[in-house]
């Protein structure tokens, strides 16, 4: 990941902004034939971009929310797996069914055996986007334990000696929670399409090959060299303003 601190997303508007404000202080001296680099355009072109940049930190606010309410979620019912398992044998289910009981409970265990999957890791004040493969991984580890959690209730369901006197065992509960942890799942499912449409949007501002930020950053910046040289202050004044995009 690159170094939020001198690159990325929020660095090169900033970066804009400070080229924006020289070049409007050389007057009419500066005066572009392309019409793109005028001073009135890089001032739309860095307003819309600081209006990406605050877009995907709205929508990542959400998505942060929705994320952390939907763990809450998944961890309050793992507790309750060796507690179903002792209740379906102490309800005297034949040892097969105790079997596939298990085997569910191994499965629903087994989705997170290892470190819990990144679910937000794009940092909007970076170039890239880090977030796609993570959400997908992730997504498909929460959808594999809602249906886990299903077929087990659904077994449960067809056992008739399976009747437990505790609130929080009951069928009844079980589907409670199910349709609980669904809600949450769909909330994120939710929250990330519009974090992802903002990073999208805010990508082709920023670095669209001939319109973007980026692009128009360093035709400006060419166009003070052609009038002032290279050898020039004003030149020393922009050259060390970086641009970069994502890698």
């Amino acid at each position: 990941m690159a170094s939020t601190s001198e690159t990325g997303n929020a660095k090169n508007v900033a970066n804009f902004q400070e080229l924006i404000s020289y070049v409007t202080g050389y007057g009419p001296t500066y005066n572009p034939a392309n019409a793109a680099i005028t001073v009135a355009a890089l001032n739309a072109k860095e307003a819309a971009a600081a209006t990406s940049l605050t877009a995907v930190n709205t929508a990542l606010a959400v998505h942060t929310t929705a994320v952390n309410a939907r763990e809450i979620a998944f961890e309050a019912f793992e507790p309750i797996l060796a507690r179903i398992a002792s209740a379906a044998v102490a309800a005297g289910l034949s040892p097969e069914v105790i079997e596939d009981i298990r085997s569910i409970i191994r499965k629903l265990r087994g989705s997170r055996s290892g470190p819990k999957p990144p679910t937000i890791p794009d940092d909007p004040a970076t170039p890239e986007d880090e977030s796609s493969t993570s959400h997908s991984v992730s997504q498909m580890s929460y959808d594999s334990r809602i249906e886990n959690f299903e077929k087990l209730i659904e077994l449960l369901t067809a056992q008739p000696l399976y009747a437990p006197n505790e609130a929080d065992l009951t069928i009844a509960a079980l589907n409670t929670r199910l349709t609980n942890m669904r809600a949450e799942n769909l909330a994120v499912v939710n929250a990330y399409t519009p974090l992802s449409n903002s990073r999208i949007e805010r990508n082709v501002l920023l670095y669209d090959e001939t319109k973007g930020l980026v692009a128009l950053a360093q035709a400006a910046k060419n166009y003070v060299k052609s009038i002032f040289g290279a050898s020039s202050p004003q030149w020393d004044q922009i050259s060390a303003l970086k641009f970069t995009r994502p890698t």
